[in-house]
């Protein structure tokens, strides 16, 4: 996880989720902090989206401990933490508990980061793949405060018409 060599981190994050899918629940609440602790080197997109909801995510989710780390690492400087904490929530939309992804994504409405805004408009798409009625919900609320793109990515899977709306401030 050290490493700075992408690619050696990239195969520690692999390591990481198939030791955690295969460990007992002690397995697991050591790996949960050890990502925890090495969160440095968890520093690229692609390494937040294939363990952030692998770990933190599946972790929180069973293991019934307060989630307030997610709104932690939210509220935090640093961008891999931010986007850590909106993408751990993948593991609770696949379980159909939105909430979480919501209040955070409330929380990113003002985050002046790309991608960011990319990984919060993929969510709230995600929410709406399981419940349309609550990602439009949040989205009237919220659209026109949202980065372009952030808004763009939430409603890609839209009808043209609709999304055309949203776009044009409409709806």
């Amino acid at each position: 996880m050290a490493s700075k060599i992408h690619e050696e981190r990239t195969a520690a994050v692999i390591i990481l989720n198939y030791q955690f899918q295969k460990a007992d629940i002690k397995g697991k609440n050591k790996i949960y902090k050890f990502y925890l602790n090495n969160l440095s080197g968890i520093n690229s997109w692609d390494l937040v989206d294939n363990s952030a909801h692998r770990i933190i995510g599946v972790y929180l989710s069973f293991s019934g401990i307060s989630r307030e780390i997610l709104y932690k690492l939210a509220r935090s400087g640093g961008l891999w933490k931010r986007r850590i904490a909106i993408m751990a929530t993948y593991q609770f939309i696949r379980e159909r508990q939105f909430e979480e992804t919501l209040k955070l994504a409330k929380i990113l409405l003002n985050d002046k980061e790309d991608l960011i805004h990319k990984a919060v408009g993929w969510m709230l798409r995600e929410v709406g793949n399981r419940d349309l009625a609550t990602e439009e919900s949040f989205l009237k609320k919220y659209y026109r405060k949202m980065p372009r793109t952030m808004l763009r990515y939430a409603i890609e899977k839209f009808p043209e018409k609709k999304r055309k709306s949203y776009l044009k401030g409409k709806i």
